[in-house]
């Protein structure tokens, strides 16, 4: 790590933070984000104190806004010589009121907003510092569940319901994944989607009403693995269920539905 830099979102609690407090002894560089500048810095703080000769930069944005994850980009793409890693830690879930569909700033049903449109764009924006700086990874952190996306609904403007909206999400990323490793074939730039662990005991479990059964530090270990394992240099466009390859929901599989996919979140989100 002592070389790398890498992009953790999502930094300021639950699994962000202890990826970063697992990051921060090995050295390098890493770039944390988070939406709450006083949360933000605290977690810096503590990096820093994990290693000293760490190199910590923070990124305040929020992730439901597409202007901030494009502004974001651009101020590392500005400050930042090198992009080894990314991994999309930060996440909506399902929120305390479930029943309450809500929306991004652009508009856009919040999960759908923030689980997919948002790292997908800021990947497409920093392609060309990682394929710059490559061998590089994107880990994109999913979730077992996962429910297929209605192409007539996509944003679920009918019979909302928030672990719904967020399962709908979390295959769009992994669609997303499947596609962008396609196309980045060649570059040395590998794209992997993770379920790091069931349940971890995180704010979002907990404000759903659920019971966490796992801790964060279960969910660090199979993402970190896929940022750093040398033995998965060359695997790219899979997804894993913990430390184990995995089948994920059947539409993920269907070429048609990823590309209708694509042409509808390159339209949201700006383009290519």
């Amino acid at each position: 790590m002592t070389q790398r830099t890498t992009l953790i979102t999502g930094v300021t609690h639950g699994m962000g933070r202890a990826l970063a407090l697992d990051l921060a002894p090995r050295g390098g560089t890493l770039l944390l984000h988070g939406r709450d500048a006083e949360r933000l810095a605290a977690v810096a703080a503590e990096a820093r104190t994990a290693n000293p000769e760490t190199t910590v930069h923070t990124y305040l944005a929020d992730l439901s806004d597409l202007d901030q994850v494009h502004a974001m980009a651009e101020r590392i793409r500005a400050a930042e010589p090198r992009l080894d890693g990314v991994i999309h830690n930060a996440v909506a879930g399902g929120g305390a009121r479930p029943l309450v569909r809500e929306v991004s700033r652009q508009g856009h049903e919040l999960r759908f907003a923030v689980n997919h449109l948002a790292p997908y764009a800021l990947t497409r924006a920093l392609l060309p510092l990682l394929v710059a700086s490559a061998p590089a990874r994107v880990v994109n952190v999913a979730s077992m569940g996962q429910e297929a996306l209605d192409f007539d609904d996509v944003m679920l403007e009918r019979d909302y319901e928030g672990l719904r909206a967020y399962c709908r999400s979390k295959l769009a990323m992994i669609m997303a994944t499947f596609e962008l490793a396609a196309e980045l074939a060649g570059t040395g730039v590998t794209v992997n989607a993770l379920h790091p662990a069931h349940l971890m005991d995180t704010p979002g479990v907990r404000d759903h009403g659920l019971t966490p059964v796992t801790t964060t530090e279960e969910g660090v270990r199979p993402t970190v693995r896929l940022l750093l394992d040398p033995d998965l240099d060359a695997v790219t466009g899979r997804y894993f269920d913990r430390f184990t390859e995995a089948r994920a929901h059947e539409q993920a599989y269907d070429r048609a539905a990823r590309e209708r996919l694509m042409r509808l979140t390159d339209d949201l989100v700006g383009g290519r």
